[in-house]
């Protein structure tokens, strides 16, 4: 179960397969840094990470302890690149600065894999290729545009048609769609605890249950506050994603959290392995209300889609997906299902990332839009860049003001209104 959460979200099969989780003391006292990181998931500890190995001084704070929040909970996809396609970024952001962010978050995932490597990380790291299965025929031609856009830049992207894809899921729900063979998955939390015992081995200190309440400009430093005690520091990374507050204005009104919720079976019996993903991959679908699924190390059925903001409302998207998956996969009707739990992505209206200048020392990566294994470890490698001092014009993604997003104090009812409208468009198949 993961601590100091709703029950009705907390019933993780990641916090239930763990490897010894890592609980840190809180901050007490005065304590000061060169570099203060507020937030231990991917983004937060692969910043420090990539610190550490220049030696540099740094303290990370967490509210909790590693991995609580989406870092520890979600689906373990290690997708490459962002929603957009690798010319509609270029076209957006300029050749010279459209192609580092296309080159960032289309090598994201080898990121990924090179650190677990070389911290031996002990996170079930599977690199089987990610298939994005085509739910519709204009989604399929969409998905081929894409391919080809990455082929053109030398990514040995598979398309696949009907039979193929079916071969390779296990379903005949999808009429096409790709493997990418960058992608892979991995077990979550397992990966973010391995990132934060590499930089505790690296002597790095992890604060934890130590919220930052206030952040005061004091003599050229940072002061963060926290209940029981003080850290002082040059420069700061903010690293809190779909659990960002209020604690530095307006960053909180710059993405929308949304809960993805997920279900997961029993070890399934040889049998139905056999007829589900047999190579190990991890589709995601190109449905607006989009569904991702897996198995893990143990033969467990996972599937994960957006959940809800109430306790009922969440209840009744898990039940949705158990349905999904009994309707999709017709073996696994008669299984066990054993665990349900969910947690907060952050959103933008954009859909790319976000990294913005909150001050002259001081900085936040947030808003990976559902693909924080990879993109939130690559942000964090350019937060740990900034920090070390390389231009904003050398960095590897774009470093802007943060935007507010209008009539953010509405979001929940619009994701609430825009949830029902992406389903309608799904089912119609638009």
């Amino acid at each position: 179960m993961i601590e100091n959460e709703s029950l009705f979200i907390a019933d993780s099969l990641w916090s239930a397969t763990a490897n010894s989780n890592i609980n840190c003391n809180p901050l007490i006292g005065e304590n000061e840094t060169e570099i203060a990181i507020i937030g231990a998931g991917y983004t937060g500890l692969s910043a420090a990470l990539h610190l550490s190995e220049k030696n540099k001084n740094i303290v990370v704070l967490d509210s909790e302890n590693p991995g609580w929040g989406a870092s520890g909970r979600n689906g373990g996809q290690v997708n490459p690149g962002l929603k957009e396609d690798p010319d509609e970024i270029e076209a957006k952001f300029g050749v010279e600065v459209g192609r580092r962010i296309v080159e960032m978050s289309g090598s994201a995932p080898e990121l990924v894999f090179s650190l677990i490597k070389k911290y031996n990380i002990n996170c079930d790291p599977i690199r089987s290729g990610w298939i994005r299965a085509a739910h519709s025929e204009d989604a399929f031609r969409k998905q081929v545009k894409r391919a080809k856009d990455w082929q053109s830049r030398g990514v040995p992207i598979q398309i696949l048609n009907s039979t193929q894809i079916e071969q390779m899921i296990g379903t005949n729900e999808y009429c096409g769609g790709t493997l990418d063979p960058r992608g892979g998955n991995l077990h979550p939390l397992n990966y973010v605890l391995g990132l934060a015992n590499a930089i505790l081995s690296a002597g790095v200190t992890i604060y934890g249950q130590s919220k930052a309440r206030k952040i005061v400009r004091e003599d050229g430093a940072y002061a963060i506050h926290t209940d029981n005690g003080v850290l002082r520091a040059s420069k700061v990374l903010l690293c809190t994603n779909g659990y960002t507050d209020d604690l530095v204005p307006p960053l909180e009104r710059t993405i929308i959290p949304v809960q993805s919720v997920q279900v997961a079976t029993a070890p399934l019996s040889d049998n139905i392995l056999k007829s589900i993903l047999p190579g190990k991959q991890a589709p995601s679908d190109t449905r607006r209300s989009l569904l991702y699924y897996r198995l893990d190390s143990d033969g467990r059925f996972i599937m994960g889609g957006r959940g809800a903001y109430t306790k009922r409302e969440t209840l009744r998207e898990q039940e949705k997906l158990r349905l999904s998956a009994h309707r999709m996969f017709p073996q696994l009707k008669d299984v066990t299902w054993q665990h349900a739990w969910g947690g907060y992505i952050a959103i933008t209206t954009d859909h790319y990332p976000h990294l913005n200048l909150l001050d002259e020392g001081m900085i936040a990566g947030l808003g990976y839009n559902g693909r924080g294994v990879a993109m939130a470890t690559a942000m964090g490698k350019v937060m740990a860049d900034w920090a070390l001092n390389v231009t904003p014009d050398k960095l590897d993604f774009p470093l802007t003001l943060p935007r507010k997003i209008p009539f953010h104090k509405f979001s929940k009812l619009g994701v609430k209104l825009t949830l029902a409208k992406y389903k309608l468009l799904d089912v119609l198949g638009l």
